[in-house]
């Protein structure tokens, strides 16, 4: 059989693009980080728009949901949008106002407990023991007041160097302000005009691909949308829950800053695995300002909870939610982390949970058709 002239031109073109992506690889990657660049405020639109539409689902189920008047029909997108704009700011802000005054007031303490640390130390009897007479004569004549002050002043005067590389970059931070603010408006444009852009794509799809292609792409799709929207409700619900076990048994245990680091916990919980060990360092550090036992004591009260989180917790709320086994799970985020960061570590979890549905059903499907001959 003789391949026709159009299979012909679609293995040029193909060959071609294959020649040019071998050869020119840096000039494309430039063309590409440019375009990237240039579609960031469009891409960021998409991802607060798909997190904002998932409160605001939540609320358009509440907002008269059985009432077809017209007023209410026309008012429900933006009074939902508003609604879940509003909470997703009330959050943020106090997690910052819970977190981040008392923190920096510990680093402070830390800072200013230093000096005595150090002549306890000094003077402890395993200390004088340990170290040769001369040796501790000369540190006992430090001045460890002084040295921090000054220690300080160099950082500070370092800072003060790169003023000028901090006034440099104030042109890409006011570029990104306005990246953002673009990202906003465009998500609120998105979430308006929600239904009339699903019923635009389904019209392409279907004029531009064939039946079974467009159905095979919309159920694809489906699926990604249904495992992020399930990992985002079931990460964030797990989140809650760790940091109200930890802020709780803080408190029994009368441990200090148990909203704080609860809060702080809790919040850094939304990333799989690692976020709680990253919150409990931070909180180690708070805690060791008031008292080295209770920090100790603290560290292993998290131990005792992840495992508890891990075991119980998680493979409940979010392993069973979205289909994934424990393996995957930390699969995916070994991976994701690897490759982008913590932005992979949040992504890889679902995509893998989508792949891993879409391979199943397709499994299922391939042993179906064998038994069925």
């Amino acid at each position: 059989m003789r391949p026709d002239w159009k299979t012909c031109f679609r293995i040029c073109v193909s060959v071609f693009a294959l020649y040019l992506c071998i050869f020119y690889w840096e000039t494309l990657s430039k063309l590409l980080g440019t375009l990237l660049s240039a579609l960031s405020p469009l891409i960021l639109g998409l991802v607060i728009a798909y997190v904002l539409n998932i409160l605001m689902s939540v609320y358009e189920r509440h907002y008269f949901p059985k009432s077809r008047k017209p007023w209410v029909k026309n008012s429900r997108p933006v009074v939902c949008l508003l609604a879940a704009i509003l909470t997703l700011i009330a959050i943020v802000t106090l997690v910052v106002d819970l977190v981040v005054p008392e923190l920096i007031s510990c680093v402070k303490l830390l800072l200013s407990s230093v000096e005595p640390a150090v002549e306890k130390l000094l003077g402890s009897q395993w200390i004088i023991e340990l170290l040769p007479a001369d040796l501790l004569q000369k540190l006992a004549a430090i001045d460890w007041g002084d040295l921090i002050q000054k220690a300080v002043k160099v950082v500070g005067a370092g800072l003060g160097s790169a003023a000028g590389a901090v006034y440099a970059t104030v042109s890409s931070v006011i570029s990104s302000v306005v990246n953002v603010f673009l990202a906003i408006i465009f998500a609120v444009y998105l979430l308006l005009s929600r239904d009339t852009l699903q019923q635009q794509g389904r019209r392409l799809l279907c004029c531009y691909l064939p039946k079974t292609v467009n159905q095979k792409v919309l159920h694809w799709l489906a699926v990604f949308n249904d495992c992020f929207h399930r990992y985002i409700v079931g990460q964030c619900l797990e989140a809650v829950i760790l940091g109200l076990l930890c802020m709780v048994g803080m408190t029994v245990f009368r441990f200090p800053y148990a909203m704080m680091i609860g809060t702080l916990i809790g919040f850094t919980a939304l990333i799989p695995i690692a976020g709680a060990y990253i919150g409990a360092a931070v909180g180690a550090v708070m805690i060791l300002t008031v008292s080295p036992l209770k920090a100790l004591l603290f560290l292993l009260f998290i131990v005792v909870l992840q495992q508890l989180e891990g075991n119980l917790i998680y493979p409940k709320v979010v392993g069973s939610s979205i289909g994934l086994p424990a393996l995957w799970v930390l699969s995916a985020v070994t991976v994701g982390g690897g490759l982008m960061g913590i932005l992979g570590m949040l992504l890889g979890v679902p995509i893998a949970a989508a792949l891993y549905r879409l391979l199943r059903e397709d499994v299922l499907r391939r042993e179906g058709a064998k038994k069925a001959k």
